[in-house]
């Protein structure tokens, strides 16, 4: 099969999301009320059917081959965390978009307006955002890249204007837009220098000419700058420093439902594609000179490279965790959470092929699970009819509300890294790594930041404990659908669970980094003495 085709095939997920979001748009129009009702589950059963069709796929290694990838076997591991975090977000949501305006119709205050629902868009928004990032697996060359992200991106933006019930949310729909606009304006200049740089938009063809480069005369100036601009570009989407001042007035802004998908959804987007850039730069190859002018081969990204990713993880972290301290609002300081953990994985980006690849892809879906159980959670309670946001709101919440004040604690446990929770894993995976790599001085930073981040994890795990409930606290009620209390318990279960099969977990997120370098012809048995770890993982090696 030609390899226009192999990647019609490998895309089969995709096709699915995206004729999914036409269905759910049509049938958000329909005057019946119980049509508009299965909007939201006929977007999980899109969302399940993509990540079958993901698995279906990729267990066909000749197609998965002669597509020609950078990161051939990315999209199984990528694709199935999306989807299986993303159901959990939609059932967040579930029950919560149109409420207000539902009940009016149901009860007769207010006709039926097409023009004022919004539940088919905000699902078909959401379907087209989770296939964009999707794509990003699949993608080859720059433009595909570029086009992957912008879907991935574009949608999210409407889904924080969909809001639309205060002055707040409007402010952050247009932060959100303008500085998104910014950030894309600035990584598409970093691939026009790409470009310019290696003379093809081919991301496997990028990596054969900076080997050639880097073993000859040395990159480009140009070809590091455009580097370093798209990767500035894409901490937008990570909501790294410098572009994450977006991050605490839009988190706030957004209806929460919202928060909790912009808060996972871009930040897996952006991550791979600058694991896609940086394995397309180059892991290993590039060299220094000596005094005596003799080259010095070196492993690792370039050094301007390397030393921009080290700045931004140490700022990101520690502005991330300091800016966390000073806030009232529950929302802000999860942004501020995002941030800093967004910098612990960039400490994975640092460490390169030597096992930080894979311990991002496997933090991803600790910080996932982690973020589906503190957003299911609170969109799950209410005072007075409106979503609970300020901390004091959670004072006393044990006393009725045992359930969701666990699931707070369980989520907050796990992102600061309490043993033997699930996130404790993922920490642990990238404090190795970085050792491995000898970037000891940024594990130190991580170490640090971490211990200070323990101490708002533990206001939001003991203030609803600990803290005597008043009268503001005692308004607080379960809100009228039940489905993101669920995703709260399945989710906060599953950071109990899911350690269990951390080594199955980890074994994935480690073939997912397998690089286009891997010979062709590896055998099964190749395959399964990498993921038994009884010798050093081929998917772990640096590209030749």
């Amino acid at each position: 099969m030609t390899e226009m085709g192999s990647k019609l095939i490998l895309i089969t997920p995709e096709i699915i999301l995206f004729a999914g979001s036409v269905l759910v748009a049509v049938l958000g129009l329909s005057r019946s009320r119980s049509v508009r009702g299965v909007v939201p589950w006929t977007t999980i059963g899109c969302i399940v059917a993509a990540v079958i069709a993901t698995h279906v796929v990729y267990g066909r290694p000749d197609d998965v081959r002669a597509a020609g990838l950078l990161l051939p076997q990315l999209g199984l591991y990528l694709k199935t965390l999306v989807g299986v975090v993303s159901i959990g977000l939609v059932l967040v949501g579930t029950g919560m978009v149109d409420r207000r305006y539902e009940e009016a119709v149901r009860d007769g205050r207010a006709g039926f307006d097409p023009l004022r629902v919004v539940r088919g868009e905000y699902h078909a928004f959401l379907l087209l955002s989770l296939a964009g990032t999707m794509l990003i697996a699949n993608a080859n060359d720059l433009i595909w890249l570029f086009l992957a992200i912008e879907l991935s991106s574009l949608p999210t933006y409407v889904m924080v204007a969909l809001g639309r019930g205060s002055r707040r949310n409007m402010e952050a729909a247009i932060k959100y837009f303008f500085l998104g606009a910014m950030s894309s304006a600035t990584f598409l200049y970093g691939f026009a220098l790409l470009y310019g740089a290696t003379g093809t938009l081919s991301l496997t063809g990028m990596q054969e000419v900076f080997a050639a480069q880097a073993a000859g005369d040395g990159i480009p100036l140009y070809g590091i700058l455009g580097m370093i601009l798209a990767i500035i570009g894409l901490c937008f989407k990570i909501t790294a420093v410098p572009m994450h001042f977006y991050a605490p007035d839009v988190y706030q802004g957004a209806p929460t439902p919202v928060t909790g998908f912009i808060s996972f959804v871009p930040k897996v987007s952006g991550f791979a594609a600058i694991l896609l850039l940086c394995s397309a730069l180059g892991w290993s190859g590039h060299h220094t000179i000596d005094e005596a002018g003799i080259k010095i081969p070196i492993e690792g990204l370039p050094r301007p490279v390397h030393a921009t990713l080290w700045v931004i993880a140490v700022l990101t972290m520690i502005l991330g965790n300091i800016g966390a301290l000073l806030q009232t609002s529950v929302k802000r300081v999860l942004a501020y959470s995002s941030i800093a953990n967004s910098g612990v994985m960039l400490v994975g980006v640092v460490a390169g092929t030597g096992g930080g690849v894979d311990a991002v892809f496997f933090y991803l879906a600790t910080y996932g699970v982690a973020t589906v159980a503190i957003f299911g959670a609170l969109a799950g309670l209410e005072r007075q009819g409106r979503e609970i946001d300020a901390l004091e709101d959670l004072s006393g919440l044990w006393k009725h509300h045992s359930a969701m004040a666990t699931m707070l604690a369980l989520g907050g446990f796990s992102l600061v890294g309490l043993p033997p929770l699930l996130g404790f894993w993922g920490k642990f995976d990238v404090v190795v790594s970085g050792i491995a790599a000898g970037e000891v001085m940024l594990v130190v930073a991580l170490m640090a930041t971490s211990a200070v981040s323990s101490y708002y994890y533990l206001q939001l795990a003991g203030i609803p404990v600990v803290n005597r409930p008043d009268a503001r606290t005692e308004g607080i009620t379960a809100g009228p659908s039940p489905w993101p209390r669920v995703a709260a318990l399945v989710f906060g279960i599953g950071i109990l669970l899911v350690p269990i099969g951390t080594r199955e977990l980890m074994s994935a997120a480690e073939t997912s980094a397998a690089g286009s370098w891997l010979e062709p012809a590896e055998t099964d048995e190749t395959t399964s003495e990498a993921r038994t770890g009884d010798d050093e993982p081929e998917v772990a090696s640096a590209p030749r």
